[in-house]
């Protein structure tokens, strides 16, 4: 006799042919843990919000013979080279000067060397940290049972709430989110990195004038923060013991692993960070009414202006146009061309939102004001009387009076001086 479960097609054919003491779904294998499905569903997501933040390839050229990096390196090259025949020239017409002349020359002579030959190894350098960065990353997140990705992978299996799909479904919307934000990581700072790699010729190239490494620092400075931006979230790696177990207080993991990559974009993307942060909190706030989803937009993107920092109210960052020319300034400064600053001003959204915030506040201040004034003069606080000194001899009674009024006084005694 052929078994009736043919006759069923699709996904009640496997509900048909399961074991009768199963007490769920097939393929769960039981009452406990998640099916085989949402663990490798799971597992999948978790692989790409690794992949995405912390990648072990870079949109950046690899090597120096790169079509997009050899115009940035001709340009390097040819700059140092010029700068490095300039002073030679220079030198050369002021000999007279005798050792500070021959000194200067030997210098820009050695760093135009080191230039030179820094300017082609900085993509493969660049590679290689890339590469250890990306193994650091997966090593610190995902390697075993205490890390954060590793344990949300062993809770999926062996969680106290592995089969409640509340749970499950709460630990999926965290995954589905910081992928999302993963996502925003990958974009602004594989951007970032091929950008500042493209720069390196003709920041390096500054160096040929006579070893000012100005430039150079500022340069490295913004490359190395956009490629150790990911260890922001080693931030979250002390709390992982104290929630593994628990599907949804890995879920709460998560959304703090979120705040820290808006973080991550807002302190170490360098220009356009802040402003990348702060249209992904008016993206996230005007499509949601959360008030969850708000607070760690809020943590991971605070208020600020846009210009230098101030130590109180709302943090203030500099556009990116001011933020640019200021390195610019440092740069041109290496390569001995006076640059004048110019002074900072609130941009016309940032003084709007001031003066509104001002006008609010000093609304809010009169208002107090005004209330504190209304309580006292419907409530006036009593007066208290004023204590009397004490004195160890006793106080002389009143002088009486007769009905007729008070008593003479008794002319002066001509020998006695007058009473005060």
């Amino acid at each position: 006799m052929s078994d009736p479960c043919d006759a069923i097609k699709g996904p009640g054919k496997a509900y048909c042919e399961r074991d009768p003491s199963s007490n769920g779904p097939p393929g769960t294998g039981g009452a406990g843990g998640a099916s085989e499905h949402v663990r490798t569903l799971a597992e999948s997501l978790i692989r790409k919000i690794e992949g995405l933040i912390a990648p072990g390839h870079s949109w950046a050229p690899a090597k120096s013979g790169s079509g997009l990096y050899e115009p940035f390196l001709w340009l390097g090259q040819h700059l140092a080279v010029a700068i490095f025949v300039c002073v030679v020239v220079v030198c050369a017409l002021t000999a007279w000067q005798g050792a500070p002349r021959l000194k200067q020359m030997g210098a820009s002579t050695g760093w135009t060397l080191v230039a030179v030959a820094g300017m082609a190894s900085v993509p493969g350098a660049v590679m290689l940290l890339n590469k250890a960065v990306s193994s650091a990353f997966t090593a610190a997140f995902s390697s075993n049972e205490s890390t954060l990705f590793g344990a949300i992978s062993d809770d999926m299996q062996h969680g106290a709430d592995s089969g409640n799909p509340l749970a499950i479904l709460i630990i999926f919307s965290a995954l589905v989110v910081a992928l999302a934000f993963a996502a925003l990581v990958f974009m602004t700072r594989q951007l970032g990195i091929l950008a500042f790699v493209c720069m390196a010729p003709p920041v390096l190239a500054s160096l040929a004038r006579g070893g000012d490494t100005s430039g150079v620092k500022r340069w490295a400075q913004r490359l190395l923060g956009l490629m150790f931006a990911p260890f922001a979230l080693l931030l979250v790696s002390p709390f992982v013991k104290l929630a593994q177990g628990s599907l949804v207080v890995d879920a709460v993991l998560l959304v703090a692993a979120d705040a820290l990559m808006l973080r991550m974009i807002f302190h170490g993307v360098p220009y356009f960070g802040p402003k990348v942060a702060r249209a992904a909190r008016s993206y996230v706030e005007g499509r949601t009414a959360s008030p969850l989803a708000h607070a760690v937009m809020r943590a991971g993107v605070p208020d600020f202006y846009e210009r230098e920092n101030t130590p109180r109210g709302p943090r203030t960052v500099k556009t990116p146009g001011r933020a640019m020319s200021q390195d610019r300034g440092v740069l041109f400064a290496a390569y001995g061309l006076n640059k004048p600053d110019r002074s900072g001003r609130l941009t016309t959204a940032s003084a709007v939102a001031k003066e509104q915030r001002d006008k609010s506040e000093s609304a809010t201040r009169r208002q107090q004001l005004r209330e504190v004034r209304e309580q006292y003069r419907t409530n006036p606080q009593p007066q208290a009387a004023a204590p009397t000194a004490q004195t160890d001899s006793a106080p002389a009674p009143a002088p009486a009076t007769s009905p007729q009024g008070p008593a003479p006084t008794p002319p002066p005694d001509p020998g006695r001086p007058p009473t005060p």
